[in-house]
């Protein structure tokens, strides 16, 4: 008969077992949050200190003082300068001309956006000394509708998703925080 000496190695108990199962969780947890929560947090940018900003994704904001769109140019931009008028530009929202057709849902992008306060968001880059981002889709695009006496409201494509500054996503509900 063989001799049994189960008894020499530890068996961990069922408690402890879940007590390190719950640890390895939190760990893995916490480096996820670690790596991804940067990716997450969108930084928001006025239109002059978008300058200091290059190669970043963020979301920057301010009025669309002037609008140009340079049919004659190659690749036929739409230019939104935000905050200062051209030629003293400080950031540009550029629309290229094989992206203009999913612009505009009214008016052409250079009238839909003109005097509208807007953020747009994606990878801040340069064009000579100027930033700007490049907008892809109108998904990129708020407007800020401000009223006096009432918050502010960013207004967007799919209404199903958008909701009332401060308060829970609601279907139905038209309006989104800015």
């Amino acid at each position: 008969m063989k001799p049994n000496h189960s008894y020499l190695i530890a068996q961990p108990n069922r408690s402890s077992l879940l007590v390190w199962m719950l640890v390895c969780l939190i760990v893995v947890l916490a480096l996820v949050l670690l790596i991804v929560q940067p990716a997450l947090a969108q930084k928001k940018l006025t239109a002059a200190e978008a300058k200091g900003h290059m190669g970043e994704t963020a979301t920057v904001c301010g009025n669309v003082v002037s609008t140009r769109y340079a049919a004659s140019t190659e690749g036929q931009p739409t230019f939104l300068y935000l905050d200062q008028t051209y030629p003293d530009k400080i950031f540009a929202v550029v629309i290229w001309g094989s992206k203009r057709s999913k612009f505009g849902k009214f008016a052409t992008p250079e009238v839909e956006y003109r005097e509208r306060q807007i953020c747009v968001t994606g990878k801040i880059t340069k064009y000579g000394s100027v930033p700007e981002i490049t907008a892809d889709s109108p998904l990129q695009i708020a407007v800020i509708l401000v009223a006096p006496g009432i918050l502010p409201f960013r207004v967007e494509r799919n209404p199903i998703e958008q909701t009332a500054l401060g308060s829970p996503a609601k279907q139905g509900n038209f309006l989104r925080p800015p």
